[in-house]
């Protein structure tokens, strides 16, 4: 696992953007795993800047976003597909048929999980997955407590995931309860791993991920068994390694 620590949340956000850029310069057709919540915003911001001023190509680019709430239309505002479009692919030249989300509507839940898991394998499974991580360590919508064999699937919300979305609802009540996600498996068969995280609340998780034994319970310690991981983080979060 290789720790860069930066010094703020604009560093972090370059410094992943050039490692995904990189991934894209050497494979043009790189199958990117993509994540969301207020964490990669700014890289987000900063992989537009690159394709604006002609430093990147998005037109072979297939990506699979880790997670999406269960029970939202694509079109709702506070869906992962929404926030896609309003922070990234509106903005660069992705050819949309190479865009996975999971649907959040979906009537045959297991049908649509299955089908997710065969259209990654049938890409030839992702080159680089891109995460944040939850104060209770979760990664994706996996919650502690998560098997760890487990590949895409339909999660029930831990209330203290339910109440850290709120900020992005008008009321917690709005926050759906279930999510389908990207199981552990399958973000550790991604051939290379890159998590972001910023902020002095996230430095105990951080550490016990880094440092700690390898349990459901902290979803993320699992990424240690992982032979390519990359974590950026700012000071606050990285304070106590």
């Amino acid at each position: 696992m290789r720790i860069i620590i930066v010094k703020d949340y604009e560093e972090l956000s370059k410094r992943a953007a050039n490692i995904l850029a990189s991934q894209i310069i050497l494979k043009p057709s790189s199958v990117i795993g993509l994540a969301t919540g207020s964490t990669p915003i700014g890289t987000y911001q900063e992989l537009v800047r690159l394709y604006k001023s002609g430093n990147i190509d998005f037109s072979e680019v297939v990506t699979f976003n880790l997670d999406e709430y269960y029970g939202l239309d694509r079109y709702d505002k506070q869906s992962y597909y929404f926030f896609m479009n309003k922070y990234l692919f509106s903005h660069i030249n992705i050819d949309r048929k190479n865009v996975h989300i999971p649907d959040g509507k979906a009537e045959n839940i297991y049908i649509a999980c299955k089908t997710y898991e065969k259209k990654i394998k049938k890409a030839g499974g992702i080159d680089i997955q891109l995460l944040g991580i939850g104060r209770n360590g979760h990664i994706g919508f996996n919650e502690p407590d998560m098997k760890f064999e487990a590949l895409t699937h339909l999660v029930n919300l831990d209330e203290d995931t339910i109440k850290a979305n709120s900020r992005f609802f008008n009321s917690i009540e709005e926050v759906p309860k279930q999510a389908i996600s990207m199981g552990i498996k399958t973000i550790m068969n991604s051939k290379k791993i890159l998590l972001l995280a910023y902020g002095a609340q996230k430095n105990e998780t951080i550490y016990n991920m880094v440092n700690g034994r390898i349990t459901p319970e902290l979803p993320a310690s699992v990424l240690q068994l992982h032979p390519d991981v990359t974590v950026i983080l700012d000071k606050g979060a990285g304070s106590l390694l």
